[in-house]
């Protein structure tokens, strides 16, 4: 079986401005890379979906707003990062819409795994904000999809992005069935992430990371996230890829290398071919240096192909 790789070409009407760290060109030169794949990958775009499994994680007063929000022309701040244009509204949707397809895709036993190469992320947003350049939480859209669409009982979230996915654990707090596990930079933005915040069900595992930590201090720490996963039994796993904790990363201070997000992605994959035949699908969140972003998802991708 092969991997998919999930896009679509709306990204490109999600207008941020080009000085923004969230821009077109994230999604462009990935994609640019991974053609080097191509007799290994397989391309899809995201399809129509029911839109009332968003209110699985958000709640409706917000999505109301936020629709309403959308501009008919030029940019608007939903916060003070956080930028949308009249393109965005429908690149929020294919973003959710590719990481349905791809559940479809591996739950089917028809690929492997998949990786969802999208724009805007969405691990920041949470049931009722939007924030840190995230609109929808497209991994927790992702995962109670999984919970309520195909009754999975056990969902694991792993986020590998330099900044805590806020949005996701305060989504999942109090939720026993998701397993919500995050590496990131701390203190720092955007203020959460203690190793204290543990979920209702000690479902929630944060792992700080110095500023300034490298490549061995991160894959030591990575263990614990491992060990945790084993624990868990996750019936299926879902990846926040972000690669902003690429040492050339402008926006975070983590210095791992391009070759390091090979390694922590087969770290994870061999977990996931012990305890849940390897169901895996990957969205894209962060990584702002645009080469950096490139290298690492490629090596993000070759890990996710040779599995």
């Amino acid at each position: 079986m092969k991997t998919s790789i999930i896009t679509s070409l709306t990204y490109q009407n999600h207008i941020t401005g080009s000085s923004h760290p969230e821009r077109i060109d994230r999604v462009k030169v990935i994609n640019e890379k991974l053609k080097k794949l191509d007799n290994k990958i397989e391309w899809f775009q995201p399809r129509p979906f029911d839109q009332a499994i968003i209110e699985n994680v958000h709640n409706k007063k917000y999505l109301d707003n936020i629709s309403l929000s959308f501009p008919k022309k030029g940019i608007k701040f939903l916060d003070g990062d956080t930028i949308i244009s009249p393109g965005s509204k429908q690149a929020a949707l294919d973003a959710i819409g590719s990481i349905i397809i791809g559940i479809d895709q591996v739950n089917s036993g028809k690929f492997k795994n998949t990786f969802c190469s999208v724009r805007p992320p969405g691990h920041h947003a949470e049931s009722n904000k939007a924030m840190g350049f995230c609109i929808y939480n497209n991994v927790a859209v992702g995962a109670a999809y999984l919970l309520n669409h195909y009754k999975y009982n056990k969902v694991a979230i792993v986020d590998y992005d330099v900044h805590h996915g806020n949005g996701t654990q305060e989504i999942f707090y109090n939720n026993p069935n998701v397993l919500y596990i995050s590496t990131h930079q701390y203190p720092f933005y955007p203020g959460t992430g203690s190793s204290n915040e543990k979920g209702s069900s000690d479902n929630i595992l944060n792992i700080p990371l110095d500023s300034g930590t490298k490549s061995d201090v991160y894959l030591n720490s990575f263990e614990h996230v491992l060990k945790k996963l084993k624990n868990f039994k996750p019936e299926f796993i879902l990846l926040s890829s972000g690669f902003d904790a690429h040492a050339e990363d402008p926006l975070a201070q983590v210095n791992l290398k391009s070759k390091d997000f090979y390694e922590i992605t087969k770290r994870i994959l061999n977990i996931a071919n012990d305890i849940c035949d390897g169901k895996v699908v990957s969205i894209l969140e962060g990584g702002y240096n645009l080469n950096a972003l490139a290298e690492s998802a490629y090596e993000h991708v070759k890990a996710l192909i040779e599995n």
